[in-house]
């Protein structure tokens, strides 16, 4: 599998460094938005308000939304939104790692709107080249033997199948998952999901949730071999002594962008796979160029993995997931019936293969790592200025800043990072937040955000937490 070139990206990196500077400012004392040539379309639809009514009366009472006056999003367009009223909005989200290339990218959407002219739907029942030829494509960006593709409509399924698949194949049925993970909200992937804000009170069974290894809150800090203690001591005090599996994001995005330990996975794959267990990397929200440094976050620790789950960027918003393992792992399926009547329907798989291409034509991994790299480092600066910022984390373009009052106690500023938000949005910045305490702001962006970009989004940021 082709990585970036080290040498070329430091000296690319080291140019855009060395040219960091304030954004420029509107007479008012804020951070002039970079130049962008895109016009919205008028826009006559119902208010935020209306809306707002609307989805109090059908839609469920689960739902939430950011902001104390929740914004009315009608258009995108590369690394930007824009309201009902014609503004323009950076997004640092991305639609929670979900938009990778860019809103409505025109490759993508042609790929679509070919499709969708042409058959938008018909059943895996009979044959059609769109869905092979994007399962041989994402293949190719597998190492090893990963080369077996299920397609499903979201992450939440594709963890799904692949717990039944470790248990299918083992004939184990305990899985290990760390704790302050997220893997989804469907009976199996609730079981794996480790914060109880995720978790209703259903049977979830044969889940084992080790010590987390995050070196900013963890007990041992960076010492991987002390946190994978905690995965041989549930090996052998909590189940027979066979696993059906283990299964870990690179980074925990829902968890507050959390990177685990240096180190630690490969310990971890080591004790799983001496007990019978598969390894599962869950790429929902870091795969697809996302860390910059390598296409997948499980490749940053040099591991391979036994199944690999995607979503979110794999479609650029198009709803769509996959699970890949090696042919001997997926033989477990014929055993019964296994269907799945959307997964893989050529519309989706013909956005899936379009968002392949664009990635790879615009170069978009390296410009999540230099750009990326770029960004984390001028957050670090901010890190300096600002006592209340006590954590600037992550790779590439999944970054996170963790927010808190004390240093020292680390106690999450979870009143400040809301204010803090309000006003990036009324400086024109969408900002994610997460972490269990709900204190760190996930900076996901799209992966054609650029510099100026990134020096806009600092200096918005420095002026929302001065103003806390």
């Amino acid at each position: 599998m082709m990585q970036l070139g080290a040498r070329s990206l430091v000296r690319r990196f080291s140019r855009l460094a060395a040219a960091g500077a304030p954004a420029e400012t509107t007479s008012a004392g804020v951070p002039r938005m970079p130049a962008f040539d895109h016009v919205p379309l008028p826009y006559d639809g119902p208010s935020a308000a209306d809306i707002a009514r609307k989805r109090a009366e059908y839609l469920s009472p689960s739902l939430f939304h950011f902001y104390s006056k929740p914004l009315n999003i009608v258009e995108g367009k590369r690394q930007y939104l824009y309201d009902e009223h014609g503004r323009r909005y950076l997004d640092a989200f991305a639609g929670i790692a979900t938009v990778c290339c860019g809103h409505c990218h025109p490759d993508v959407v042609d790929a679509i709107t070919r499709q969708a002219k042409r058959l938008q739907h018909s059943t895996v029942l009979y044959l059609n080249h769109v869905i092979a030829d994007f399962a041989e494509a994402l293949a190719s960006k597998l190492p090893g033997d990963l080369k077996v593709v299920f397609f499903t409509n979201s992450g939440t399924e594709a963890n799904e199948l692949a717990i039944l698949m470790a248990r299918l194949y083992t004939g184990s049925h305990d899985i290990i998952s760390l704790r302050n993970s997220y893997h989804g909200n469907a009976a199996g992937t609730m079981g794996a999901t480790a914060q109880k804000n995720w978790k209703f009170n259903v049977i979830q069974s044969g889940v084992h949730h080790a010590v987390n290894p995050d070196p900013y809150r963890g007990a041992f800090g960076s010492d991987a071999e002390k946190y994978v203690r905690d995965v041989q001591e549930i090996i052998e005090f909590g189940t027979t002594g066979q696993v059906a599996g283990f299964i870990s994001e690179a980074i925990q995005g829902v968890g507050g962008i959390v990177e685990v330990s240096p180190g630690y996975l490969p310990l971890a794959y080591d004790k799983v796979r001496k007990a019978g267990g598969l390894c599962i990397a869950d790429e929902v929200q870091a795969g697809f160029a996302r860390v910059g440094s390598h296409f997948w976050g499980f490749e940053t620790h040099g591991v391979v993995p036994d199944i690999v789950t995607m979503a979110k960027g794999i479609g650029n918003g198009i709803p769509l997931g996959a699970v890949v393992t090696t042919p001997e792992v997926a033989q477990v399926l014929t055993r019964r019936c296994y269907f799945n009547t959307f997964g893989g329907n050529p519309l989706c798989t013909a956005g899936g293969l379009a968002v392949l291409e664009v990635l790879e034509k615009e170069r978009l991994q390296e410009n999540a790592f230099v750009v990326g790299s770029y960004l984390k480092d001028r957050l670090r600066g901010l890190q300096e200025k600002h006592e209340i910022i006590g954590d600037v984390r992550g790779t590439g373009f999944m970054l996170g800043i963790e927010l808190v009052t004390d240093r020292q106690l680390k106690t999450p500023a979870k009143d400040e990072i809301c204010h803090a938000m309000e006003h990036m949005k009324d400086m024109g910045v969408l900002v994610g937040k997460g972490g269990f305490y709900g204190n760190v702001f996930r900076i996901t962006p799209p992966l054609c955000f650029t510099k100026e970009d990134a020096d806009f989004f600092v200096e918005v940021m420095d002026i929302a937490l001065s103003k806390l």
